[in-house]
């Protein structure tokens, strides 16, 4: 084939455009923790409502004073992108709940998205159980919880059923992203296991929902893994024609896999460089970011200044996926939020932003929320937020 030829052929086999870039990441503190001046707020989630007026935001959000020792559920709104907001008030339907032997059930890791088939926003975590100022570790059976707002009220507090024995000691879609169908059914992942000891496994589910109760109509196949607890906290997206999941480990690895159908799932592999170079993560969860033209992931993972740092939760990072090989495009890496202090010789300093989420709120920018803690220095931390914009449109954003 002659030089034209080859370059007539590159050039139809090239995309029309080239993918969108990040124009700039920009830090915002909502709310100040590190000083000691408030709470240290944890676990904050956003979505946007759609509205006459514009589009509102809402945010769950629940303090965080020990590890996995959370208060009770509260939300808060912004009118104007993130600029201003309310003060954090409680959701009632998401607080505590005092049962009979003085244990107390409370709920927390709560996504809120909004469902535009029913004008309500769903928000699902799961349950907790508490018997003193500690998180228990001797947790009885778990399962999601979830709460409806409409109209600015929210719903009583609701259990996803699930009477299947596989989650018979713990199912959940906790801290998990999920995605709407065109006929307004949920996809969703659960992390399952018939009893404590056994390492989980994970199961898309498709479950209907009517703007009050959330239901499961079908359960796709188990994906397995043997080490540590198993497979946590799963995140789906679908993009193109693809559905696509990644899964938590406790291996120093995560783990993705694709599907066509939402509930059949390629073998799972690891995250890796599109060198082949597997990525070091430390039992912590990841989330994606989809872009018109473009899939991110957004994921911590052990670097040369994070050594030392608890499962390396600092700083948050985001790539493009190669979605053929689902592998990351190490060329595109950049940093969502940096490590502030030193992560090598004075670690426990490092505040950690291991539960964030990602959020796409209009055609030119997207967030990353993000609670900090520092467990061993006195709990304290920032609530924070990246402004990520774009410098071209996002068609997929609101």
């Amino acid at each position: 084939m002659n030089t034209a030829r080859l370059i007539l052929s590159a050039l139809l086999l090239a995309p029309l455009t080239a993918p969108s870039q990040i124009a700039s990441i920009e830090k915002v503190t909502l709310r100040r923790g590190r000083d000691g001046s408030g709470p240290t707020w944890f676990h904050p989630r956003a979505c946007v409502v759609p509205g006459k007026d514009g589009p509102m935001v809402l945010m769950t959000l629940q303090t965080i004073t020990g590890s996995d020792y959370f208060g009770p559920v509260h939300w808060m709104t912004s009118r104007d992108l993130g600029k201003t907001w309310t003060e954090p008030e409680p959701l009632p339907a998401l607080g505590r709940v005092k049962l009979s032997n003085g244990v107390e059930e409370g709920v927390c890791d709560v996504v809120p998205e909004w469902h535009p088939q029913t004008k309500t926003v769903l928000a699902l975590g799961h349950n907790v159980f508490y018997s003193g100022p500690k998180f228990s570790r001797d947790q009885p059976p778990r399962w999601p919880m979830y709460a409806v707002w409409r109209d600015g009220k929210w719903g009583p507090r609701r259990k996803l059923e699930w009477n299947d024995p596989r989650g018979a000691y713990i199912y959940s879609n906790n801290c998990g992203q999920r995605v709407l169908l065109p006929n307004g059914d949920i996809l969703l992942a659960f992390t399952h296991g018939d009893t404590k000891t056994k390492p989980r496994s994970v199961a898309s589910v498709v479950c209907a929902f009517d703007g009050e109760t959330l239901s499961v109509k079908q359960v796709g196949e188990a994906i397995p893994h043997d080490k540590g607890r198993g497979l946590l906290e799963p995140s789906l997206v679908r993009f193109g024609r693809k559905f696509f999941l990644t899964l938590r480990a406790e291996d120093e690895r995560g783990y993705v896999c694709a599907s066509d159908d939402g509930l059949k799932w390629t073998p799972k592999q690891p995250w890796m460089w599109d060198d082949g170079e597997p990525l070091a993560m430390s039992t912590t969860q990841q989330h994606w970011l989809p872009h018109s033209d473009a899939l991110w992931l957004v994921y911590t993972r052990k670097d040369a200044t994070n050594v030392n740092v608890i499962r390396w939760r600092s700083p948050l990072w985001m790539a493009q996926v190669d979605t053929k090989t689902l592998r990351l495009r190490r060329a595109t890496e950049r940093i969502v939020l940096p490590l502030v202090g030193d992560g090598v010789k004075d670690p426990d300093c490092v505040a950690l932003m291991g539960n964030f989420h990602p959020l796409n709120v209009s055609p030119t920018e997207s967030w990353v929320t993000v609670g900090e803690w520092q467990p061993k220095n006195g709990i304290k931390g920032d609530l924070l937020l990246a402004r990520i914009r774009w410098t071209k449109p996002n068609k997929l954003a609101p």
